[in-house]
């Protein structure tokens, strides 16, 4: 291993200790600091963002044995074989948190040395090196492997991606999670310019970006969103915005043409969002956040002609793009707070309760 000097041996960490309520993580001032393997590196992390695996993830809401909204509470019933997004039980204790900027300050054996002291953001799918488009053999970072919820981790060098950016740490570590699903969602719905993206839920993490990257892409954009956070939404620059859940939808949507639904958030309002499509549109989804049973009208489906996407690991090419939209300035950061990486079990209950707009982030 070649290394910066001077590191220390143990860290403050935020432990996860198994599937439960908020009270599961643990916090540790005395975690050992982990040793990259051949292929990894070591990060100094300076800010490391939140997001709603981590919650389903505790929580157990991954197992199919939940059929309620995310609420950060754990789940009565929760199967022990299916409590995670890829429907496999985790090895605890896991640190969690997948959002991580920070700088590199130690290479295993066949990384070059030379990337010590890159400022850096994650990819945050581990992929088979011999079979890196196959879906059925990645893992997630913080979930597979220990994430940012701590001073330092390790990710395989092909994961950590050199970013020169003027946004601080924290604005940086609002990127990884939510803009790689939002574009991924909207790489798989093959989202152009000559389409109009209806986006439910507009004011959270991975909604903002999707009305940003929509936007990026030429398409007009349409945001659901509570009133009281319409002004926080206009600043990422969607064309119009609709209150969260209107009673007519298609009244207020007027006389436009909704060719692509990208939905991360379900629940009981779905079905009146599907409605809405044209002939021949696209539903993409990556979440559901207020609930993952809904009512499905496969007239509705086969009928119009739908497209439905489900969009999990995403190509490979994702983050890297996302980094040169950022290095060229065409997207920008939606932080919403800070918090001490010792206070988060404070900022997840305040990510869960869903009263700000964009992303949360933790400060070592």
């Amino acid at each position: 291993m070649t290394n910066s000097p001077a590191l220390p041996t143990t860290m403050n960490a935020m432990v996860l200790t198994g599937h439960g309520d908020i009270d599961a993580y643990e916090w540790h001032p005395d975690w050992p600091v982990p040793t990259p393997a051949r292929d990894q590196v070591l990060i100094r992390v300076r800010a490391c963002g939140l997001n709603n695996t981590d919650v389903n993830t505790r929580s157990g809401w991954y197992s199919k044995a939940a059929d309620d909204a995310t609420t950060g509470g754990a789940f009565a019933k929760v199967n022990d074989e299916d409590p995670t997004w890829g429907g496999r039980p985790l090895t605890f204790p896991r640190i969690q948190g997948a959002d991580v900027c920070g700088e590199i300050v130690a290479v295993g054996a066949d990384v070059d040395p030379n990337r010590i002291g890159e400022r850096v953001i994650t990819d945050n799918w581990l992929r088979d090196p011999d079979d890196p488009t196959s879906k059925d053999k990645t893992g997630y970072y913080g979930s597979e492997l220990d994430g940012g919820y701590a001073e330092y981790t390790v990710i395989p060098a092909t994961n950590v991606l050199p970013v020169v950016s003027d946004f601080s740490d924290a604005e940086l570590a609002t990127f990884s999670c939510s803009y790689s699903t939002a574009e991924g969602m909207l790489t798989r719905a093959n989202v152009t310019a000559a389409d109009t993206v209806l986006v439910p839920g507009a004011s959270g993490g991975v909604g903002g970006a999707l009305v940003q990257l929509a936007k990026r892409r030429g398409a007009r954009v349409i945001a659901l969103a509570s009133e009281a956070k319409h002004a926080d939404v206009a600043a990422l620059g969607p064309d119009l915005i609709l209150p969260r859940a209107p009673d007519n939808l298609r009244a207020a949507l007027g006389d436009e043409k909704i060719t692509v639904l990208a939905d991360v958030v379900g629940g009981p309002y779905w079905s009146k969002l599907v409605d809405v499509l044209e002939r021949g549109g696209r539903y993409t989804c990556s979440g559901a956040i207020a609930g993952p049973l809904v009512n499905f009208d496969l007239r509705t489906f086969y009928l119009r002609d739908l497209t439905f996407t489900g969009s999990t690991v995403i190509d490979p090419q994702v983050t890297a793009n996302l980094v040169k939209y950022i290095e060229a300035g065409e997207i920008k950061p939606a932080l919403a707070a800070t918090y001490p990486l010792s206070e988060l079990r404070e900022a997840q209950t305040a990510f869960i309760a869903k009263q700000h707009t964009g992303n949360i982030v933790v400060i070592p």
